[in-house]
């Protein structure tokens, strides 16, 4: 049995992951703001260090396109503070770790590539520069970058670049099934956007299999589904359309994007890359849901 730490294991994704990795027989210990039961908190990682573990994986992120929150300089401190001063915190205890875990994942997003309707981006393609989310994503990974050591190995490092998670309890698509359901629904701008995917048990499979390949998987994973580099926007709201049994036929024009979420956030609902996990498929991990409607009938169901 191995023992996997959590940071931001409270939120949507971490719970998920939590629920896998103890029914594969793995204890968890998820790195929150308050003390309890199976938690360590942040000021203890910082001060103390990590206790003994064999993976370590960061999910913390405050979310970018939470409605209620007005894109002010705060709110943007709290979105970059959240991803980066929470992993390198981990990165630093790892570091400092007398028995360091194998596997140090990091989750961080495909906002990393630049956006573009034609080409497309694998695990080896350039990014990281330009709008505010893309350079987001490089400081991010940056920060949780192991120092090179001759005397000891340190934990093999693995950057998860994911596109939108897809579940019931949480995400996008939870709050889009009210509207759709009562034929509110609708693209968003032209429709024509990349939309990389991914199902949220496939994205909680393929951290477990980072974690149960015990250090022998390194470097950047893309998280998303094979066919997303060919789903754009208007697919996806066809698709859930299909599934739900009701007409989408509104648009959401950009203008009321960019009025509502502001310069920084809107390109991450008007624009998108379109990503191929060529990487992710080659150390042996396999999609069970690979296409939207199989995703969509099983989220739905």
């Amino acid at each position: 049995m191995s023992t996997a730490i959590s940071g931001g294991g409270g939120g949507f994704i971490g719970q998920s992951l939590s629920q896998l990795l103890k029914s594969r027989g793995h204890q968890v210990t998820i790195i929150s703001r308050q003390p309890g039961q199976q938690k360590i908190t942040w000021a203890d990682v910082s001060t103390k260090g990590l206790p003994p573990c064999d993976a370590v994986v960061n999910l913390a992120g405050e979310n970018v396109l939470n409605p209620l929150k007005r894109w002010t300089e705060q709110f943007k401190q709290e979105v970059i503070s959240s991803r980066i001063d929470t992993t390198r915190t981990i990165a630093q205890a790892i570091s400092r770790s007398p028995n360091p875990p194998h596997t140090w994942v990091v989750l961080t997003g495909v906002a990393y590539y630049p956006p573009s309707l034609t080409q497309q981006y694998s695990e080896d393609s350039p990014g990281g520069s330009g709008d505010f989310l893309s350079t987001l994503v490089k400081k991010w990974e940056d920060a949780a970058e192991l120092p090179d050591t001759e005397s000891r190995p340190l934990a093999q490092l693995v950057k998860v670049r994911t596109g939108v998670v897809l579940g019931r309890h949480g995400g996008p698509l939870n709050k889009m099934l009210w509207p759709f359901r009562l034929c509110l629904g609708g693209i968003i701008g032209s429709g024509k956007q990349p939309f990389p995917w991914i199902h949220i048990e496939d994205l909680c499979r393929l951290l477990c299999h980072t974690i149960e390949q015990e250090g022998k998987v390194g470097g950047i994973l893309n998280a998303v589904s094979p066919s997303s580099l060919n789903d754009t926007n208007a697919d996806f709201t066809r698709a859930l359309s299909r599934a739900l049994g009701r007409p989408a036929f509104l648009v959401t024009p950009s203008f009321a994007i960019r009025l509502l979420f502001g310069n920084d956030r809107a390109p991450m609902l008007l624009e998108g890359p379109r990503v191929v996990p060529h990487r992710t498929l080659q150390t042996g991990f396999s999609f069970l849901y690979p296409d939207l409607d199989s995703a969509l009938a099983q989220l739905l169901s």
